[in-house]
């Protein structure tokens, strides 16, 4: 007995017609929709301060509205987390859509994640429930499960509960559900999309994977759950992308740390996945082993932090490093008067000598300005930087006018016990359904190091040349820390990686990290490491502490550094 789930959405703001897409390209039993994130629950946590109504994503209403026939003549059952801070406001919205289309559905919701009102100060502060209350919703006949803040997982653990008849303490086909549902929740990640090796021609036809590869679009992914939580991850057929063992290992990186992956209903063992190609576009996932929850739940706090202000000089031509230091000191007189409480300067040099054109002839020097009180980041200090312009260095000018300065968020997780969170199930005809919280549960802690692989003999030639030609990266957020997963697709590549790509090198391969707490994790069945970087992205995404706030291209800049590597592995 197999059950088909798909997904139609990454984030909020992923491909509008992907809903149709996917209930139009193949046989489905469940759809998800994952449309939140962190920065998005600031989003719509500011949302709700201007409208107490809103706080859903409302891109969802208007896929459904083109879709909720199709869904319904075609048996699919839809299961999304768009509800954001206000799945009732949803449920209700998608209740109106439907009788205003005369299409009869029954709407079921998620809540109890909502825990703002014990946490003053915060914008929004949101518990991550499980998946048993979208099982709940399920097993009494609902056709949309809209839930709030649940884990990315649960769209699919809460789904394969109710097919499959799981209770809670059935860790190890949990474990296989929650690892699938992390391959879903990010979309075309899984399918090509953001892939390290999209160059390479024989990505997907070296590995067992299809013959044609077409990325400019490629197809959302679904899963083939079976009884024991193994599954299939595959896509529907003529769908663009490619599903190989490396598109799957680099989602399963996405976003993790250790060999232990938390959730409200299981803790994954992602050092017993076991990855197989099982036919062109099919990966198998199988052996996964699945132990008790933590004792707390995490709880994702938003609050708004301050404000922030930039100022970008441009700087063409010679001089580069005198022409920074000239306006720099201009500006210090300005960055003196109102003190922001957090000034940063940051060169970066996009010139070419000899260029042939003025763009790529010209480097960037950035200034941040960061504060509590929006006066001290305002005009009064970009226009202070307009001020210079015929007064500064040859060739003065900004990439943008000055402005007031933004807010920006801050996102801060907590841990609060299991019953602290009224986790409810509010079914289709208005029955509200508790769903008790986990009742057996252990701490969490990494597992002993597994042992290395045997080194590669020491003799033979060796190459300068980019970390990236042998090892593919995928990199993420996790409020103000990131993590790089790094995997090789052959086990004589992996015996070189786990001896070589140590935490001092890569500290030394990214010295942005070289002040910071790194921990490098292995996962051998994966042949994978993966580092988690401790607070190099101060405070979230939303804050902007750095050129790539969510860290996304820290894996790429990190193929991108030059080691010495075994020429027979090149």
């Amino acid at each position: 007995m197999t059950l088909r789930i798909g997904n139609a959405s990454g984030f909020y703001g992923d491909r509008f017609d992907a809903l149709r897409e996917m209930l139009t390209g193949g046989e489905l039993d469940v759809l998800t929709g994952d449309y939140l994130a962190e920065l998005t629950m600031l989003i719509l946590g500011r949302d709700r301060l201007k409208d107490p109504g809103a706080g859903y994503a409302r891109t969802f209403l208007r896929q459904l509205e083109d879709c909720l026939g199709l869904a319904r003549e075609r048996g699919v059952r839809i299961v999304t987390n768009a509800g954001g801070l206000n799945p009732a406001g949803l449920a209700d919205a998608v209740r109106q859509l439907a009788d205003r289309l005369g299409i009869p559905v029954r709407v079921a919701h998620v809540e109890g994640d909502d825990l703002t009102a014990a946490h003053p100060g915060s914008l929004a502060a949101h518990a991550y429930l499980g998946g048993f209350g979208i099982a709940a919703c399920l097993r009494a006949g609902a056709d949309i499960v809209v839930t709030g803040r649940v884990t990315d997982a649960a769209l699919v653990t809460g789904p394969a509960a109710a097919h499959f008849g799981w209770g809670p303490g059935e860790y190890d086909r949990l474990a296989g559900a929650v690892v699938a549902g992390h391959v879903l929740e990010c979309g075309t990640q899984a399918t090509g999309g953001n892939y390290a090796f999209f160059a390479d021609s024989g990505a997907a036809a070296g590995a067992g994977g299809g013959a044609g590869r077409d990325l400019r679009r490629p197809g959302f992914p679904l899963a083939e759950l079976h009884e024991d939580g193994s599954c299939v991850i595959t896509k529907h057929p003529g769908t663009g992308g490619f599903v190989d063992v490396g598109t799957v290992t680099a989602q399963l990186l996405y976003e993790t740390g250790g060999a232990r992956y938390a959730g409200p209903d299981v803790t994954a063992r992602l050092d017993s996945v076991r990855l197989s190609q099982d036919g062109p576009d099919r990966v198998r996932i199988e052996g996964v082993r699945g132990e008790a929850p933590p004792p707390t739940l995490k709880v994702g706090r938003n609050r708004l932090g301050g404000f922030r202000n930039e100022v970008v000089f441009v700087l063409t031509g010679l001089d580069i490093e005198a022409k920074a230091a000239l306006v720099r000191e201009q500006m210090a007189d300005a960055l003196a008067k109102s003190p922001p409480s957090g000034v940063s300067w940051e060169l970066v040099r996009t010139d070419r000598p000899d260029a042939d054109t003025e763009e790529t002839a010209s480097a960037l020097l950035r200034l941040v300005v960061r504060d509590r009180d929006q006066q001290a980041v305002g005009r009064a200090l970009t226009g202070a930087a307009v001020e210079l312009a015929l007064a500064s260095y040859p060739g003065f000018h900004v990439l943008t006018p000055p402005g007031k300065g933004a807010p920006y968020g801050v996102f801060e997780d907590v841990y609060v016990p299991h019953g602290d969170v009224p986790h409810v199930a509010v079914l289709h005809d208005g029955r509200r359904f508790p769903v008790p919280p986990a009742q057996d549960t252990l701490v969490l802690q990494d597992p002993p190091a597994p042992p290395l692989p045997e080194p590669l003999p020491a003799a033979g030639p060796t190459r300068r040349a980019p970390l990236g030609l042998v090892a593919g990266a995928r990199s993420g957020d996790k409020g103000g820390n990131a993590n790089v997963g790094v995997w090789v697709r052959s086990d004589e590549a992996w015996r070189w990686l786990a001896h070589t790509l140590t935490v001092d090198t890569f500290r030394r391969l990214l010295p942005e990290t070289a002040e910071l707490p790194v921990t490098r994790h292995l996962l051998a069945n994966l042949r994978a490491l993966n580092f988690t970087v401790e607070g190099i992205l101060g405070e979230g995404v939303a804050a902007h502490h750095r050129f790539d706030p969510q860290a996304k291209a820290l894996g790429e800049w990190l193929r991108s550094r030059h080691l010495d590597i075994p020429e027979a592995l090149l």
